[in-house]
């Protein structure tokens, strides 16, 4: 399979999937290598990630240097490499005391006594997307290990350079051989690993997250999907606008739009709209295209061509159905066989268009009057997708007010997109955003765990209700 370099649009790399026989020999190793896992405990588990932490370390700038390729983006990429270590240290403090509780209980009959135990699932399958390709692959992946599965995870084939060196990472690390392995390769290969596995968690869009739903279940297996997202914001007439733009101006155009928790609706109230929209403008001309070079600007390429053709029929459907243009532009504009896209504001939007519907996954900022807070919150609600939003309001009581009647995982209160910096808060997705357990806090590891008791006749008794 050949690969194409989003900012000049030619074939530079190519991938070579594996044959559905090589992967079943590659996941029956791991299989085999899970036991010890496992059994190692968890210090073991934290000792050897904390081992492939310092070697990642060291080939830091291998990796800035294949994702930078992947995504054609510099900032977003040193932010992404930065958190693995961050990642690894933080989870490895969650597992140190979730599993540090194995207190045996009374049951209500007193002579029976409950101890609560948990075991992996053997072999975690992780198919993860191409705007974050590194972080996203690891953000299953490593509380699945911390679990004591096994784990093998097929990135996206848009972006697939990194995995030649994050693999080699995980080779100089003895006790992680056979226990995470990356492969290369398209939707046939994610097919193939829901037949495989023994859990499947997939990041992307709502369409394909269908398609490995059924799979899943053809092979009767749980499924953890985090999918597409229309985050919406509420701005009342109290709020802070420079506060306002500015967050929302990052929480809409960071990595060229191209997140899930990206800001793509904005709510403003009648009485502050229009100050509001000119803030907004203004800074948004201030944003520069990081073109020629990765450092000339904010804004870098968008990194899959099929993602410029949903841009595009996005704007056209809007500019057709009466929207104005504010900044930006009308379409992709073609830089050096990439494709780029401004910070694009429209006013005059209504939610009979797709780029109020539907996700977009760019830098454009759709933005709607409102009269009362009541209207505000239905057209927030409005939409097939609950992955998170914002409020900004005068007051947290008010905001806070708002954030409750908002259907979505994660509200930011007077901030935007907190979701992508701050791991703590456990949230489920609502709607069509997806569906399973939190991949925050200690939740996160308990779904790659099923839940055992052990009923213990602690006594030695006899139970009232046998046959005498």
């Amino acid at each position: 399979m050949k690969v194409k370099n989003p900012r000049t649009g030619q074939y530079y790399y190519e991938i070579y999937p594996p044959s559905a026989q090589e992967l079943k020999s590659k996941t029956d190793a791991m299989r085999h290598a899970q036991i010890a896992w496992q059994n190692g405990g968890i210090e073991f588990r934290i000792k050897a990630l904390q081992a492939w932490k310092e070697v990642v370390i060291e080939h830091k700038e291998e990796l800035i240097d294949a994702l930078c390729m992947d995504t054609g983006r510099k900032w977003e990429t040193l932010l992404e490499v930065d958190l693995v270590a961050s990642s690894i240290d933080r989870w490895s403090n969650i597992s140190s005391v979730f599993f540090s509780n194995t207190e045996r209980k009374t049951s209500s009959i007193p002579f029976l006594e409950i101890e609560q135990g948990l075991e992996p699932y053997p072999l975690v399958g992780v198919i993860s997307p191409w705007n974050f390709p590194l972080l996203l692959s690891l953000i299953d992946t490593i509380p699945a290990l911390m679990a004591g599965c096994t784990v093998i995870v097929k990135p996206s084939e848009v972006t697939p350079r990194f995995i030649e060196v994050i693999q080699k990472t995980i080779n100089q690390v003895p006790d992680l051989l056979n226990v995470i392995n990356y492969v290369e390769g398209g939707g046939e290969v994610g097919s193939e690993l829901c037949k495989l596995t023994d859990i499947i968690c997939f990041t992307g869009s709502t369409a394909t997250g269908k398609k490995v739903y059924q799979a899943a279940c053809d092979n009767f297996i749980p499924v953890f999907l985090e999918l597409g997202g229309k985050d919406a914001v509420i701005v009342t007439e109290t709020a802070d606008i420079e506060r306002a733009t500015s967050a929302i101006l990052w929480g809409s155009v960071a990595n060229a739009g191209q997140s899930c928790l990206s800001i793509e609706r904005i709510y403003v109230q009648r009485s502050i709209f229009n100050q509001f929209l000119s803030r907004l403008v203004g800074k948004a001309n201030q944003l520069n295209l990081a073109y020629p070079t990765m450092d000339s600007g904010q804004i870098g390429p968008i990194i899959s061509e099929k993602q410029v053709a949903i841009i595009d029929h996005q704007l056209e459907d809007a500019f057709k159905k009466g929207a104005t243009l504010k900044a930006g532009v009308t379409k992709c504009e073609e830089l050096g066989g990439g494709f780029y896209c401004r910070p694009t504001v429209l006013t005059n939007v209504n939610h009979d268009m797709k780029v109020m519907t539907e996700e977009t996954f760019g830098p454009i900022l759709p933005v709607m009057m409102y009269s009362t807070v009541e209207e505000a919150i239905t057209l927030a609600n409005g939409t097939q997708y609950g992955l998170s939003g914002a409020v900004f309001a005068g007051s947290e009581e008010e905001a806070m007010k708002i954030a409750r009647q908002m259907k979505c995982g994660a509200v930011s209160i007077n901030d935007a997109a907190l979701t992508a910096v701050m791991h703590e808060g456990e949230k489920n997705s609502f709607k069509m955003s997806g569906i399973g357990g939190t991949r925050m806090g200690p939740s996160a590891i308990k779904r790659f765990m099923k839940q055992k008791a052990y009923l213990i006749n602690s006594q030695g008794v006899k139970d009232p209700w046998w046959f005498a």
